[in-house]
């Protein structure tokens, strides 16, 4: 499973999204998203921690708490879905 965390502040950094997962445990992977063309944060991240008892521990604690000024957005990740771009020239059925 992998934990989404939206409303990020520009400011965090891949270590500090590791120090406060941390807590709930074990952190595999952080993965902070740019923009292509300005290479900025987008404002959200992913987390994979090793166990999802610990993924549901932060999850449940960290939803709406307050971090560097933003108060965050934390769950479960959708998976990604195709998107419109590259259904472009398939045929629709309507």
């Amino acid at each position: 499973m992998t934990i989404y965390v939206g409303n990020l502040s520009y400011r965090a950094s891949e270590a500090d999204l590791k120090e406060v997962f941390a807590e709930y445990g074990e952190v595999k992977r952080v993965v902070l998203p740019t923009d292509r063309e300005t290479g900025r944060l987008r404002g959200f991240a992913f987390v994979e921690m090793s166990e999802e008892a610990q993924e549901d521990a932060a999850i449940t604690e960290l939803d709406g708490a307050e971090w560097m000024g933003r108060q965050l957005r934390v769950n479960k990740a959708k998976p990604r879905e195709e998107s419109q771009r590259s259904s472009w020239g398939k045929k629709q059925d309507y």
